[in-house]
């Protein structure tokens, strides 16, 4: 599992969805492990604040409804680690 701290950089799927592209943000809020909140650029790049955001571990299932997570880049690199 990936810690997630202030200032990483994540993907949001606004739509719950593994198909649709996701959104660039950022994490501005650590609630735990499993639940952030981001500063979200919409396809226009306008900022977006969300709250109380399910973070996606690698290994959970793909939640209900949006959310956010790591990029297959972090992974790697956590992996490494």
């Amino acid at each position: 599992m990936i810690e997630p701290t202030v200032g990483r950089v994540v993907w949001y799927r606004p739509g719950g969805s593994m198909k649709d592209q996701p959104c660039a943000a950022m994490v501005t809020y650590v609630h735990g492990p499993r639940l952030v909140n981001l500063i979200v650029f919409d396809p226009n790049g306008n900022p977006v604040p969300r709250t109380s955001i399910t973070m996606r571990q690698e290994e959970d299932p793909v939640p209900q409804g949006f959310f956010c997570e790591w990029m297959p880049y972090q992974i790697g690199q956590a992996k490494k680690a």
